[in-house]
């Protein structure tokens, strides 16, 4: 993506894409920023006091950690999609920041599922070991709400709710580690950007969002491995490919959302927050039916052709 705007307003569109890491990310959020900025700074040469702060910041954040087979993967993974956005950056820089993101999430989740389709039992320990730990994660956010509480146990319902969101979550980590993955390599550019004296632009405004037009076949993949009934762990892939697809399409809605309104003022802003908290499922379903609907009718070169 390309910026348009006067330089100095690209940092409200990193902070949104930080925040989506740490909502989706099942791993450590600072490694998956962490690895692939020290490989696009490094490709660009540590110049400058910025730069090299940033590098060292990057370093210690991927040092830290109990050293199990988690903390090993995480980094693994992190090298992969890193590795492969410079690549993608490098042989096609005119590639939007979006798809670029996408294929080297798409490059990493291949040669990932290639090693773990070998070595099955390493597929195994690591699901068990990433599930338990949101599991655990929970458990500990329940405790925490409990001491805040005077030492009250939260109610049946509450325990169940949370139960329920980590076993979902659980299901669908490699989805959300993804998502996550795109999002902290669109943070990774826009601190490169930031720190080489390239402006404030590296990320460009969610109104020109788009991908592939194809990967919605990926979608339709999604729906028929859910609801065919070919066994669990098939179903499994079809939710992943379904929760991946479906926050992209979203963020796809939005964009066209946000490209006919023209611009969202401060009251529009917290309007969206207010529907998010009162129908989330809502906004959020209809939003998907937006992107989903772009892919065949491209909306927003329909319009750009009538205002012409």
């Amino acid at each position: 993506m390309t910026g348009t705007k006067p330089p100095g307003r690209g940092w409200p569109r990193a902070a949104g894409l930080l925040g989506v890491v740490l909502a989706t990310s099942i791993v450590q959020p600072g490694v998956l920023i962490a690895v692939p900025l020290l490989a696009l700074l490094g490709a660009h040469g540590l110049r400058g006091t910025g730069a090299v702060t940033a590098a060292l910041l990057a370093t210690l954040i991927l040092a830290t950690g109990a050293r199990d087979g988690v903390w090993y993967a995480e980094r693994a993974w992190s090298v992969l999609i890193g590795g492969g956005f410079l690549a993608l950056t490098m042989v096609v820089p005119g590639w939007r920041l979006s798809s670029r993101a996408l294929g080297a999430v798409a490059g990493a989740a291949a040669v990932a599922g290639g090693i773990l389709a070998v070595r099955t039992d390493a597929w195994g320990s690591l699901d068990a070991a990433i599930s338990g730990g949101v599991r655990a994660s929970a458990d500990q956010t329940l405790a925490t709400l409990a001491t805040l509480n005077g030492g009250e146990p939260a109610s049946p319902a509450m325990v169940s709710a949370f139960h329920q969101v980590a076993e979902t979550q659980a299901a669908v980590f490699p989805a959300m580690i993804a998502l996550a993955s795109m999002a902290a390599l669109g943070v990774a550019w826009w601190i490169r950007t930031r720190l080489v004296g390239e402006g404030d632009q590296g990320l460009g405004p969610l109104r020109d969002f788009r991908f592939n037009d194809h990967l919605v076949w990926f979608l339709i993949g999604g729906l028929v491995l859910l609801f065919a009934q070919w066994g669990d762990a098939l179903a499994r892939v079809g939710s992943n490919a379904l929760v991946f697809m479906g926050a992209l399409y979203m963020l796809r809605g939005a964009a066209v959302f946000v490209f006919i309104s023209g611009s969202l003022s401060l009251f529009g802003y917290v309007t969206v927050l207010v529907g998010l908290v009162v129908a989330a499922p809502v906004l959020m379903g209809m939003a998907v039916l937006i992107g989903v609907g772009d892919t065949w009718l491209d909306l927003r070169s329909r319009i750009r052709e009538r205002t012409a």
